[in-house]
This record gives structure tokens, C-alpha cells and sequence, in this order.
């Protein structure tokens, strides 16, 4: 008999790591747990420590109080758990550019990389690709949309591709229009029209910010240039992505919106196991709607396309001074409409640098953040005077 795979899953409070700890209760003969982590949810995290037995449990934010438990604490045993002996499998389910650091870990371990911290390839893309050719790690995509696009190449050599596409929902303000905009609310956004996701993601979803780091994600992960690597609106989330080859031919992976399936399959390729999610009718879908994306409504996605153009640290840039952005604007200190403006403004005053080391990552990240709070606080100081 086969032994179970050891999993370790990294963000396993959050939607990835509880959908994976799902699928992987499907299949107990299939994986095991073997490391979990969390950020600060340490009630959940216990739940799942007492129900799954990892040989690690963990808890990233060192001010929550665990006495009693088994749970570590941490930074560092999060990194731990990136390259844990006793797993093969990485699910790197963590939000943000501190997604990064246990990438490089578990590939360097030789671990297959389930990725759904897109961030990680967005910040520090040449960093994680040298550890996948040098170690022998895997890298499986876990986003709907790359895994769409990982299965309909199906081996096919990059030589093959004309292009990919990626669909977007349009987020949930894709009929607003932008007068509408200036007085949305954090639960206006947090309303996505067909997926279910944390808070960061979902924001991002709306200004389309999610669809520029997903582009910059399809880059290092599929070796095709930006100009191959086009958008759709597709407000059904029924195609997730669409691959056109040299031939005239295009394959695209259809299913309802749901991360079961990426996730499963990415714990098991090549292989496809035996699994339910909700089907698809094609007959009761009816139809399947498709628009462009329309020209300046979203200015966050378009300084994201023109970071990626930039490249090195330019898109680290990019994300933090959108992650700060977001933070500020999910606990009410920032308009929706200026999330566009702090970024660019910070990337207007980057200077842009080679990504050589996680060093020269971290710097451009902690330079962005400064600086992007510099400019909410000069947001918030002119609001008074306005007032």
C-alpha cells in the first residue's frame, strides 16, 4: 500500500488552507497533515491541530497568547514548517509578499510548491525560478486561473503557445460607473459577485489589482512575455483561463467557481482523482458572456501591467504599496478611488533595481510601505483641512 503524502499547509485559517484541508479529508488515504500555520486565528488553528495531529502547528503573530497548547510560535517556525521534513507537499496558502521566503524554502527542500501565494513569483519571480531549476522542487500553480491554464498546456512546449488568456470576474463595481465609486465602502467591496475569498484578495479583485499580479504570476510561471498574456471579462467565473496555440486552436478549462478542484489538482498531477465538486450544466448555464476590459476603468490594474513591463523591483513595489493601500482602506482611513493614487505615486518615486537576493526584496518592500504610509498620512492630513 502506497503511504500517505505529508502535506504542510501554510495559511490553513484562511479560504486555501481550509479548502485544502477539505479535499484532503477526502482522500485520508491519499495525504496527511503534517505542518500547519496561521497568522493570529489561534482558535481555529487549535481546532485543526486537534482534529488533524500535525507534527507542527504554528502561529505566526507572537502576541497571541497559546498557553496550554502545542502550538509554536513565530516567524521562524513558519519557516519551519515551509521545509518540514515529513512533507512533500508545500501548500503555500499565505497572503502577501511574506509568501515569499517559505516559497524559496520549500523548493530549495526539493518540495512540490502547491502555489496559491501569487505574490511570491510577483515579488521575487527570478528568486523563485532559480531555486526551482537548481533544486528540483515542484511548482504547481494553485489560482483557478493558472491552474486552467497549467492543465490546458498539458505538457505542450511554450514554443506552441500563441498566447494565454486570463478571465476576470470584473470584480463586484464591473457595472458601476465612476462617479459611482468615490463613496464605496469596504463592505461594497467585500460583495464579490462569484467567489468567496479573504478580504485582501477580494479587494484586489475589484480594482483588478488581483488580475495585474496574476498576469506577472502567468510571466515566470508559463515563460511567455507580457504581450502573450492578454485579459477577459468573463462575469461568470464559469472559464477560468484560456490557452491559444500557434495553430489556430484554443483549450480552455471550464468549471463552476470553486478552489476544491485547482487545489486537489495540484496535490495530485499528473494523476486525477475521483472527486464531487458542483457541476457543471452547460445546458442550464445557457450562455457564457465575455467583454473587454474597458479602457482607464480600472487605473490600479494598468500601473500593474506597467510594472510588470518594468520589471525587477518594480512589481514588489507594486504590491506593497497596494497591500498597504488596501489595509488602509478595509479599516476606513482611505477612499476605494485611492488606492490607484498611493500606488502610483510610490512607484513614480521607485528607483528600479535587478532582483538579485531576497535582501534586495525585502528592501524594496520596506521602502515601498514607508513610503505609501507617508502617503496616507498626507491624504488623511489634507481630508482635515478639507473638512
Amino acid at each position: 500500500m502506497t503511504k500517505a503524502k505529508g502535506v504542510a499547509i501554510l495559511g490553513s485559517t484562511g479560504s486555501i488552507g481550509q479548502t485544502t484541508l477539505e479535499v484532503i479529508s477526502a482522500f485520508p488515504d491519499q495525504f496527511r497533515v503534517v505542518a500547519l500555520t496561521a497568522n493570529k486565528n489561534a482558535d481555529l488553528l487549535q481546532e485543526q491541530a486537534e482534529r488533524f495531529r500535525p507534527g507542527l502547528a504554528v502561529l505566526a503573530d507572537d502576541s497571541v497568547d497559546t498557553q496550554g497548547s502545542s502550538i509554536r510560535i513565530g516567524w521562524d517556525a513558519v519557516l519551519e514548517a515551509a521545509a518540514y521534513p515529513d512533507a512533500e507537499i508545500v501548500v503555500n496558502g499565505l497572503v502577501g509578499a511574506a509568501g515569499l521566503e517559505p516559497t524559496l524554502l520549500a523548493l530549495e527542500a526539493g518540495k512540490r510548491v502547491a502555489l496559491a501565494n501569487k505574490e511570491s513569483l510577483v515579488v521575487g519571480g527570478p528568486l523563485v525560478m532559480s531555486a526551482l531549476a537548481e533544486f528540483g522542487g515542484e511548482l504547481i500553480p494553485v489560482d483557478s486561473e493558472h491552474s486552467a491554464v497549467f492543465q490546458c498546456l498539458a505538457g505542450s512546449a511554450v514554443e506552441a503557445v500563441r498566447g494565454i488568456v486570463l478571465t476576470a470576474s470584473g470584480g463586484p463595481f464591473r457595472d458601476w460607473n465612476p462617479s459611482e465609486l468615490r463613496d464605496v465602502t469596504p463592505a461594497d467591496a467585500l460583495r464579490h459577485p462569484t467567489w468567496t475569498m479573504g478580504a485582501k484578495i477580494t479587494v484586489d479583485s475589484a480594482t483588478l489589482v488581483n488580475k495585474a499580479l496574476e498576469v506577472i504570476e502567468a510571466h515566470f510561471l508559463f515563460g511567455l512575455p507580457y504581450d502573450r498574456i492578454s485579459i477577459v471579462v468573463h462575469p461568470q467565473s464559469i472559464v477560468h483561463s484560456l490557452v491559444e496555440y500557434r495553430d489556430g486552436s484554443i483549450l480552455a478549462q471550464l468549471g463552476h467557481p470553486t478552489m476544491s478542484v485547482p487545489v486537489l489538482y495540484a496535490l495530485t498531477y499528473p494523476e486525477r482523482l475521483p472527486f464531487n465538486p458542483p457541476q457543471l450544466d452547460l445546458a442550464e448555464v445557457g450562455s457564457l458572456k465575455f467583454e473587454p476590459l474597458e479602457p482607464g476603468k480600472y487605473p490600479a490594474f494598468e500601473l500593474g501591467r506597467e510594472a510588470a513591463e518594468c520589471g525587477g523591483t518594480t512589481t514588489a513595489v507594486f504590491n506593497a504599496a497596494n497591500e498597504e493601500a488596501v489595509a488602509a482602506f478595509l479599516n476606513d482611513r482611505l477612499p476605494f478611488t485611492a488606492i490607484a493614487d498611493v500606488i502610483g505615486k510610490v512607484l513614480a518615486e521607485h528607483v528600479n533595481d535587478a532582483v538579485t537576493s531576497l535582501d534586495v526584496v525585502n528592501r524594496a518592500d520596506a521602502w515601498a510601505r514607508a513610503r505609501a504610509r507617508d502617503c496616507l498620512n498626507d491624504i488623511a492630513t489634507n481630508s482635515k483641512r478639507l473638512a
